[in-house]
């Protein structure tokens, strides 16, 4: 009987996870043991093995693969450690990042009432107003006409001002009530 497709499939996983059953422990350690980090050495491992599996059929023809993935997991695993400690020496040349601003009362009020709006509102606004996309170029990306985004950012600023007051009208009640 002939060997289909989804059988030759079947047999490769098979041969794979078998495989991976058997080396993955030992080859985390021996990765561990190279980095002194379980987590880093972990991840080399996978990714290894996952790039192993891509290329399975031409590992197992040319022999045993236990080495091809612990030289390519160790390489995976110096070379984060490398972007690691480049990381570290750019930020001790460069300082400490400036620190962000404080934000403001009024940038969360307009966040939440943003969230509130439907998405296709929101788009619209946060495209026309923060992106200074102009209405063609608005009405271009998400596949309206001009006279519908008129309406849609009419509509958005409308809601949006619902929601502004509805926010700062609780607040300043939470203010007045905290004073008495």
């Amino acid at each position: 009987m002939p060997r289909t497709d989804s059988t030759a499939d079947a047999e490769r996983r098979a041969e794979f996870d078998a495989f991976y059953l058997a080396t993955a422990q030992r080859m985390t350690g021996v990765v561990y043991a190279l980095t002194g980090n379980l987590a880093d050495a972990e991840d080399a491992v996978q990714e290894a093995y996952s790039r192993a599996w891509t290329r399975w059929a031409t590992l197992t023809a040319s022999g045993d693969p236990t080495g091809w993935i612990r030289v390519v997991a160790r390489r995976i695993a110096v070379g984060n450690w490398r972007r690691a400690r480049n990381r570290m020496r750019a930020h001790f040349r460069h300082g400490e990042a400036s620190p962000a601003p404080a934000i403001s009362a009024d940038h969360v009020a307009l966040v939440a009432a943003l969230r509130r709006l439907s998405s296709g509102r929101r788009e619209a606004i946060v495209l026309f107003h923060l992106c200074d996309l102009t209405g063609a170029e608005v009405a271009a990306e998400l596949g309206i006409s001009e006279g519908a985004l008129r309406t849609r950012l009419t509509r958005a600023r409308a809601d949006l001002q619902h929601h502004l007051v509805e926010t700062t009208g609780a607040d300043s009640m939470t203010r007045e009530t905290a004073k008495a």
